[in-house]
């Protein structure tokens, strides 16, 4: 079910990561013209083009053809991971932790520190938070968690 992304996933990929970004960022940052203006599926499927960093770091989580969730990986960090809402409660990103972690070696990811149910996930599969922190973009506090050594 965990497969390599292709460019044909592109615009699917795209589509999963601007959907949760505006249901789980959105209400935070209130800022409606990067969210329904400037992020679009468009513009960001051009970043999953064929032979990109992006495409090359992304795995997808494809149900008989139906591409539910994306797990991007770079190194030993988890640099994003979503499921499409309607497939969610599913253990899709569950599958999609364990593959990053078991098959590709990833330790570790920044998690908005907003974001109280990504941390529970992320917490409930062994991460723990290292205590550093960082603002990107001069607004999102994001939170390291790592793979706690008793996992």
């Amino acid at each position: 079910m965990i497969r390599p992304a292709k460019a044909r996933d592109a615009s699917r990929i795209a589509e999963i990561i601007i959907t949760n970004y505006r249901v789980n960022f959105y209400p935070y940052f209130l800022n409606d013209d990067y969210y329904f203006n400037e992020l679009n599926v468009v513009d960001m499927a051009s970043e999953y083009a064929a032979g990109s960093e992006e495409l090359k770091n992304t795995w997808v989580y494809d149900d008989c053809g139906v591409v539910k969730g994306v797990v991007r990986v770079k190194g030993d960090e988890i640099e994003k991971l979503f499921v499409e809402p309607q497939f969610q409660n599913m253990r899709i990103g569950q599958t999609l932790l364990n593959y990053a972690v078991n098959e590709l070696g990833a330790a570790w990811l920044w998690v908005l520190e907003y974001n109280i149910r990504a941390k529970a996930f992320y917490k409930h599969h062994g991460f723990e938070f290292t205590g550093e922190k960082m603002i990107e973009d001069d607004k999102v506090p994001l939170s390291k968690m790592a793979l706690s050594a008793k996992k």
